[in-house]
């Protein structure tokens, strides 16, 4: 009997605590998003399909296989990158208290069915359609 490998595919929204804007500036925008790749890129099969770091939330599209519980899955996540964001930028300690967390205890998360493509450019694409929204005539 041959069995088909489960691929579940899961986006993922974790936000900053108390919604702090703190991954604002360029730099730590990009910061973040290439320790968010490097963290999920060395959980053995965990695969990140899409990226997107926001001021103070980020969507992420990955596959995570059944083995593995999500949630523990994505607790790896936000405590390595919490300590890693924390180490390469100092100044988080005053608008988080001296605190070592950065995310906020929650996250969402939701499976992805047969309109991958739909939630991925949402992904993706989230802050251009967030500043669209801004823009509606009342």
């Amino acid at each position: 009997m041959h069995t088909v490998p489960i691929e579940l595919q899961y986006h993922v929204v974790i936000v900053t605590k108390y919604r702090h804007r703190v991954l604002n500036p360029v730099k730590f925008n990009v910061l973040a998003k290439k320790i968010l790749t490097a963290i999920i890129t060395h959980i053995d099969e965990v695969e990140l399909i899409a990226l997107n770091v926001q001021p103070e939330h980020v969507h992420m599209l990955i596959i995570i296989p059944p083995k593995y519980a999500v949630s523990k899955v994505i607790e790896t996540i936000k405590s390595r990158s919490a300590k890693m964001i924390r180490k390469e930028i100092p100044w988080l300690d005053k608008p988080y208290y001296g605190t070592p967390s950065m995310w906020t205890v929650g996250y969402f998360v939701s499976t992805v069915g047969i309109d991958e493509t739909i939630i991925k450019n949402y992904v993706l694409y989230q802050n251009k359609q967030d500043s669209a929204q801004a823009k509606l005539d009342l």
